[in-house]
């Protein structure tokens, strides 16, 4: 919409990675160089994890744009929670294997022809495994045991690993040290700073054909601010930055624009806090940058976090949780009793059983006796 406004060739924040549009940072530079490096080995795995939207998948495309076709024959499968079978069926799948019978052996089998035909043929298959968090540690073992096919003590199958930061900590289990001892490199994205942030923008300005000076310098502050510097954040909000100087028709773009843009954007759904978290966040994403009207806002909620209302909730919590406790008292002590009187009735049951003299059937023997005496007596002395 605002591309010939701008004078860009297209799109340079789009959400959708471009390959040709590609700003690399230093963390950015150093997981591409890992992922060349474990190609040029031809062996092992490289692991490649970040926070959501660092750029993981950009630099996925990358390499596959960078890639020897004539040797390498790569494939990218996006992975969910897959059992060791449906990886294996996907894997056939995105490299278009035909398949005897739907089972794991049938799978393994069509891989294993598969690769081998690919050795004879001067070539080797590469997989990227993206989202690789989702899969259960018995799929990512089953990745291992692929790695395991071998023709001329060459490897025939090597895979990449790209996930969010769950995947170090599969990777950490006590049960992976067979396949923590196949990786050969991997690399953390983490955020990017101010500089970089800056950096970014402009090269993709650039890169898109327009002037880098289409922003003044004190917007990067408030855009790495409210973004925190992940790159997705940063393509959003600068894709409805150009729109808004589009619609007032304003160039160059100054930091009150974007504070505007900002402000507006705290208010939409996407950019709130969901309730659950927002008690144990340490920094909402609406209040990630402080606009103008800022010391107002934080002053109102000063006062409402103060306001004796936070103290009456506060007591009651209290009070409650007193409450609680006084019952689990009165209960644990309800049962110590009724535990005693269940030991005591226990005993004397028990007595009676052993003590013949007070059963109730001999009891009930002995009143029948001292009868038929008694009436024998009675027989006795009554004259004829």
């Amino acid at each position: 919409m605002y591309e010939a406004f701008y004078g860009f060739n297209e799109r340079p924040f789009q959400l959708t990675p471009t390959p040709h549009i590609f700003y690399a940072g230093k963390l950015h530079k150093r997981a591409l160089a890992y992922l060349q490096y474990g190609l040029s080995q031809g062996e092992g795995f490289i692991v490649i994890t970040g926070d959501i939207g660092t750029g993981k998948t950009t630099i996925a495309n990358q390499l596959l744009a960078k890639l020897d076709h004539d040797h390498i024959l790569a494939r990218q499968i996006v992975t969910a929670k897959l059992a060791p079978d449906d990886l294996l069926r996907m894997i056939t799948a995105v490299f278009q294997l035909p398949i005897q019978q739907h089972n794991k052996a049938s799978y393994l089998d069509a891989i294993s022809n598969f690769l081998t035909q690919l050795h004879h043929q001067g070539k080797r298959a590469l997989l990227l495994v993206d989202e690789a968090q989702n899969l259960p540690l018995e799929s990512i073992e089953e990745l291992r045991m692929l790695s395991n096919f071998q023709l001329a003590g060459k490897p025939l199958l090597q895979s990449f690993l790209l996930g969010q930061n769950e995947l170090n900590a599969i990777i950490q289990a006590p049960n992976m040290e067979q396949f923590r001892q196949r990786i050969i490199a991997s690399s953390n994205l983490s955020a990017l700073s101010l500089e970089e942030t800056a950096a970014y923008i402009q090269c993709r300005i650039e890169q898109a054909g327009a002037c880098a000076s289409l922003l003044h310098e004190d917007c990067f502050a408030p855009i790495h601010q409210f973004t925190q510097g992940i790159p997705r954040r940063i393509n959003n909000l600068m894709d409805r930055v150009l729109l808004f100087g589009f619609l007032e028709e304003k160039q160059p773009l100054t930091a009150h624009d974007v504070e505007q843009v900002i402000q507006e954007l705290a208010s939409e759904i996407a950019y709130q806090t969901p309730p659950a978290a927002s008690a144990s966040a340490t920094q909402p994403t609406t209040t990630l940058f402080a606009p103008q009207n800022a010391t107002a806002d934080h002053a109102n909620a000063a006062s409402i976090q103060q306001s004796p209302y936070h103290g009456m909730l506060s007591e009651l919590s209290a009070l409650l949780d007193q409450s609680l406790e006084s019952k689990i008292k009165m209960a644990r002590d309800l049962d110590a009793l009724l535990s005693q009187h269940h030991a005591h009735s226990v005993q004397v049951l028990q007595a009676k059983a052993l003590d013949p003299l007070s059963s109730p059937r001999h009891a009930a023997h002995s009143s029948a006796t001292a009868d038929l005496d008694g009436a024998a007596t009675t027989n006795a002395n009554t004259p004829d």
